[in-house]
Parts: structure tokens; C-alpha cells; sequence
């Protein structure tokens, strides 16, 4: 019974610190709010406020549960501490590339700004042509460019409604379109149709850049995947061994325990090899710096 009286000392320890933690927070007080129990309130925040934390936070518990039953089965005390932690932290390490999300939207950007330009080609003023433009905006800004659309209906100076643009969009690339439209607006002239298919032009070169460096990026993710996948199934095999015998007294889990984080610390170093330098902005704002 030893083993089952730590777990569950061990599990109300934990419990007591994240309530301890919890309650040392302080927080706004919002005397509109509705008052809620501590207890409901608790399991709440416990839970998560979001569809994604909730069903990341059922995942951690799921695993901490099943590393408590490994431990009292096996004996392997580190099955609490390194099942939670694998489940949380290796789909962040080993997940796809988020350079594809960027790449659509300066897509998407390129195909906004030709459109703006064959609109202001016309010899519609700047104001009228991204109002009109809403309409045929690609998916991944159409809503940055509805609150742009927005502010300008609501008689914000044009100026402040692109620099809220640039801020929404809070990228290097769009920064410069956000440029060439301010220009635009000052001088009220007839080049800024020129100016944004010369830059339409060039955000098409990027898109084909970064398309190519994505791919090459991505052989050595998909390489880290199935190293990790092949370990994690040979050391699953390992322990279950007369092998690991070794590593079941504390001072051989310590030993394993310092092993594998130096294996999450090559994995952290790869993605980081593998991650693309953010450009510096432009028109950031001094919040945003």
C-alpha cells in the first residue's frame, strides 16, 4: 500500500500548491460581475476559458492520470512527471511549420494590392477603393481589412486607420504596402496604382522565396518526428526489459530524467534551427516594439 498512499499524497500536494498558487493571484475586482463560488470558479479556470486550452488541459490530465497508474503498476515514479510533460510540450516542439499561415496571408496581400491598383487605375480616390475592395478580399485579411473598411466609415483620419491597418496586420510586409498607401493618400496623386503593382510583384517573389525555404525546412521536422517516434517506441520496449532494471532505483531515474531532457534540449535547438527570423516592422507603434 506504500505505493498508493504517495500517489495520492503526491496528488494532493500538487493540488494544494495550484490552489495556493491560484488564490495568491491577484485579479480586478469587477463589482458588475456576477459573484460566483470559489469552488465552481476554480474548476473553471481549472478547465481553461477556451475550447483549445480545455482540450489541452484534458489531454494533460488524461496522461497524468495514466503516468499515476504506470507508477503504481511499474514502480516508475518519473512516468508522472514525463507523460504530462510529453504530452504538453512535444506536439509543440514537433508540429508543422507555422510559415504557411504567414505565407497565404502574404498572398493574400499580393492579391489585395493588385486589386487596389486596378480599382484606383480608374481614378477612384484611396478612401473609395479599399472601401470597394472589401468585397473581393482574400480570406486570410478580409477581416483586417473590414475594420479598416469600418474606421474609415466611422470618419477616422484616413492616416490612423492605415497605421491601425499596419498594427492588425503587424507584419514587415504589410508595412510596406500600409507605406505606399499613406503616400498615397498625402499626395493624391496618380502613381499609386503603378506603385502597388510593383509591390504586388515583388510580395508574388517573397511568396515563391519562402515557399522554397518552408520545404527545405520542412525535411528536417519531418526527420525530428520520426527520430522521436522511433525513441519513444524503443525506449517503451526498453523498460519493460530486464535492461532497465538499472534505471528503477531514484539515482537511475535522476540519470534518465537528465537523458531525456537532453533530448527535449536537441529538439528545442532543431525547431529553433528551423524557425524563420521575424523582419522588423516598419510602422510599429511603440506598444508594438
Amino acid at each position: 500500500m506504500r505505493p498508493v498512499l504517495a500517489a495520492v499524497t503526491t496528488i494532493a500536494g500538487l493540488g494544494g500548491l495550484t490552489a495556493t498558487g491560484w488564490g495568491l493571484v491577484k485579479r480586478p475586482a469587477d463589482l458588475g460581475a456576477p459573484r460566483r463560488r470559489p469552488v465552481r470558479h476554480l474548476l473553471a479556470s481549472l478547465r481553461g476559458h477556451t475550447p483549445a486550452q480545455r482540450r489541452a488541459r484534458e489531454r494533460i490530465a488524461l496522461a497524468a492520470g495514466i503516468g499515476v497508474v504506470g507508477w503504481l503498476v511499474t514502480g516508475w515514479m518519473l512516468a508522472v512527471v514525463v507523460l504530462p510533460a510529453a504530452v504538453w510540450g512535444l506536439p509543440v516542439l514537433l508540429q508543422t511549420s507555422t510559415s504557411k499561415a504567414d505565407i497565404e496571408r502574404l498572398e493574400a496581400l499580393s492579391d489585395w494590392a493588385q486589386n487596389l491598383s486596378s480599382v484606383l487605375g480608374v481614378g477612384v480616390g484611396i478612401e473609395q477603393a479599399i472601401t470597394s475592395s472589401l468585397r473581393s478580399a482574400p480570406a486570410p485579411i478580409r477581416s483586417d481589412v473590414a475594420r479598416l473598411v469600418a474606421r474609415l466609415q466611422a470618419r477616422w483620419d484616413t492616416e490612423a486607420a492605415l497605421r491601425a491597418f499596419a498594427d492588425d496586420l503587424d507584419d514587415a510586409t504589410g508595412d510596406f504596402l500600409t507605406a505606399a498607401l499613406l503616400l498615397g493618400a498625402h499626395r493624391r496623386g496618380d502613381q499609386l496604382s503603378n506603385v502597388l503593382d510593383g509591390l504586388a510583384a515583388a510580395v508574388r517573389d517573397d511568396v515563391r522565396a519562402r515557399r522554397g525555404v518552408d520545404a527545405e525546412q520542412a525535411k528536417g521536422r519531418t526527420t525530428a518526428r520520426l527520430v522521436t517516434l522511433i525513441s519513444a517506441v524503443g525506449l517503451t520496449l526498453m523498460l519493460l526489459t530486464p535492461h532497465a532494471d538499472p534505471y528503477r532505483t531514484g539515482t537511475g531515474q535522476l540519470i534518465l530524467l537528465v537523458l531525456l531532457a537532453c533530448y527535449v534540449g536537441c529538439l528545442v535547438w532543431m525547431r529553433r534551427m528551423t524557425m524563420a527570423p521575424r523582419q522588423p516592422r516598419i510602422l510599429a507603434t511603440e506598444e508594438a516594439r
